[in-house]
């Protein structure tokens, strides 16, 4: 299936790692050309010289850091400047686990600041020129907890579920222009960030790490942890000329382990 993103431009944030890099290879595989994002600048030349090699496309790296403001505002202005965006992947990493109380307000304020207020931020300053083209995408990287709170991810479970709310809202009030805005969820994704959750679980419950990550495998329907390669392939989908008809919506990619219907 020809996906119709060629020459598309895309930014990517969080693209130094996990998931955001994943998607950002599976963009250029499609022959998206890229803006990769993230505090790991070393980690971005490095997967933007691979992806200009491999695909022939053209790939820039931009420092950012979410919870940091004046960071975030001068990524929004190069975006301004550029005029050219099509494609925005938001993704924020995650902050540490906790209980819903008892957590230092910094810990909020950062939080806060890095899955909400930047990934507004930034959604607006992209939403300007997929409005003069007619044609947009906007998603968002959430977390299974919006749908069924994850024990001891408080802050996570909180805040995403804000952002949840806002792509709902943001994409009636663009749906119009050619934008779709969804929001994709995934499950235990095997990634660095999943193995840190189930080292800390593994800690808290005094248990070996690979006895944790197998009871927990074997919750999921599929019996097995997902691959960031099948997470970025539905992704991509949702960023996609195909997915045109799909907005407001939010896409699981977890093996079947959400109960929710």
């Amino acid at each position: 299936m020809d996906l119709k993103l060629k020459n598309k431009t895309a930014l990517v944030l969080g693209a130094s790692q996990g998931l955001g890099e994943g998607i950002a290879r599976e963009l250029a595989a499609e022959g998206c050309h890229l803006i990769l994002a993230a505090r790991n600048i070393q980690a971005l030349e490095t997967i933007a010289a691979e992806l200009r090699a491999e695909h022939g496309i053209n790939a820039e790296v931009q420092a950012v850091d979410m919870t940091n403001l004046e960071s975030v505002d001068n990524l929004c202005q190069h975006i301004k400047d550029r005029g050219d965006i099509d494609i925005l992947l938001n993704n924020a990493g995650g902050p540490p686990p906790s209980l819903s109380t008892g957590v230092d307000s910094a810990v909020w304020q950062a939080s806060v600041q890095a899955l909400l207020f930047s990934v507004i931020q930034v959604t607006e300053a992209c939403l300007e020129p997929m409005k003069i083209k007619g044609w947009g995408r906007v998603l968002t990287i959430a977390s299974s907890g919006v749908v069924q709170p994850i024990p001891n991810l408080a802050v996570t479970n909180t805040i995403r579920s804000a952002i949840v709310g806002f792509s709902k809202t943001l994409s009636e009030e663009v749906a119009q222009f050619g934008i779709t805005v969804n929001i994709i969820i995934p499950g235990k994704i095997d990634t660095s960030r999943v193995g840190q959750l189930d080292q800390a679980r593994a800690n808290r419950e005094n248990k070996d790490l690979d006895d944790v990550r197998s009871a927990l495998a074997a919750a999921i329907p599929t019996r097995r942890y997902g691959r960031v390669e099948e997470f970025a392939a539905a992704a991509v989908f949702l960023l996609s000329e195909r997915a045109s008809y799909t907005t407001g919506h939010m896409m699981r990619v977890d093996g079947g382990s959400i109960k929710g219907i």
